[in-house]
């Protein structure tokens, strides 16, 4: 069996690190491209979702390279996510019959006893003990964490940087080198590594840059193709980005659920216009887009696919708050016909909207 997963932002370097402390055999898709998009849409339905069409890429991509197996995380809610395994294995036996695809979904949904026959079926590849594989395990979720608040930092900092580029280049480093890196101990010490170098990047403490939260559904915020390289080209423009959803928030969020302690802050920050939740992450995108103006966050950009139905809900509200708490929203929908084009000039647009602001009020 060799296993691989479908990209999405930072994840791939978690995965490395937990089937490389596993002894598993597996592989990585190549970063999505034009090339991966083309395939997702020659063999998915024309009017699901980006982010399916994107997966469905990565899958055969990987399928090129010799993966039979497949393991994605599960949904439920009025979001299509819910039902993309279904669809998605429908799809991929056609092409190759004996192809699996392994969905780690909530113990609450599917029971506890499916829930570890599932873990089972990735971890029985392992020739490691139960306590091994735990530490594999371990290991895998410190990674993440430390790639997220790497990339958290540059991020903030690329506004106020001295040396421009300095945080655009240090995050692509860091990546290209965790990913070459032979082993889960040495992709530990690389972050570590790099987690002191972002911390030690001088900035322009007399800069006042633009800062904008980017909210919205969480796979076209973490997969950078697919919202073609936002969070890049605001560093480029010398904006702060800030964001809420990285995967090791969604690991944290996911376990915090069961308890029914997930996400308090946002939750109480979105009460007062959307007290329930719809599906995906539109209860998040309202909380969040109150809690960036809180913050002191100079406006806010909403990215989803075209067709979502929980950010579609979002959508229709975010104008309210932007009224009610003078805080500037631009909302960005994606799919495989967006024009690079259109969507830089509407981004540069929105950055010289918040520059002017920012100048008015220091005036």
């Amino acid at each position: 069996m060799k296993i691989s997963v479908p990209n999405l932002g930072n994840t791939s370097i978690a995965v490395k690190a937990l089937f490389e402390a596993l002894k598993v055999d597996y592989v990585l898709p190549e970063a999505s491209s034009k090339r991966t998009l083309e395939l997702g849409v020659k063999y998915s339905p024309e009017e699901i979702c980006l982010p399916f069409k994107i997966m469905i890429g990565n899958y055969i991509d990987a399928m090129e390279r010799g993966a039979d197996t497949f393991v994605i995380t599960g949904s439920c809610g009025p979001c299509r996510y819910g039902e993309y395994c279904e669809l998605q294995i429908n799809i991929l036996k056609k092409l190759k019959p004996d192809i699996n695809l392994i969905v780690i979904d909530s113990p609450g949904d599917i029971g506890k006893d499916e829930f570890m026959k599932r873990i089972r079926r990735v971890s029985s590849e392992s020739p490691l003990g139960t306590r091994d594989k735990i530490k594999a395990l371990f290991t895998a979720l410190n990674t993440i964490k430390s790639m997220d608040e790497i990339e958290k930092t540059l991020r903030m900092k690329a506004g106020s940087e001295i040396e421009e580029g300095q945080c655009k280049r240090l995050l692509y480093q860091c990546r290209k080198k965790v990913m070459d890196a032979q082993g889960a101990d040495e992709m530990t010490a690389i972050l570590k590594e790099y987690k002191k170098e972002a911390a030690k990047v001088p900035v322009d403490k007399n800069k006042k840059p633009a800062r904008v939260a980017i909210i919205g559904e969480i796979y076209t915020i973490i997969e950078p193709f697919s919202n073609l390289f936002i969070e890049d080209k605001l560093m480029d423009y010398g904006v702060s980005t800030t964001r809420t959803l990285y995967p090791s928030w969604w690991i944290k969020n996911t376990v915090m659920t069961a308890l029914k302690l997930q996400s308090i802050d946002i939750r109480l920050a979105s009460r007062e216009y959307l007290p329930y939740y719809i599906g995906g992450h539109g209860r998040e995108c309202i909380g969040e887009a109150v809690l960036a103006q809180r913050h002191g966050c100079d406006g806010a950009i909403q990215i989803f696919p075209f067709g979502c139905m929980p950010e579609i809900v979002s959508r229709s509200i975010l104008p309210s708050i932007s009224k009610d708490k003078d805080f500037p929203i631009m909302t960005l929908v994606v799919d495989e016909l967006t024009g690079e084009g259109g969507y830089i000039t509407r981004i540069e647009a929105f950055v010289d909207l918040l520059e002017r602001r920012r100048k008015r009020c220091i005036i």
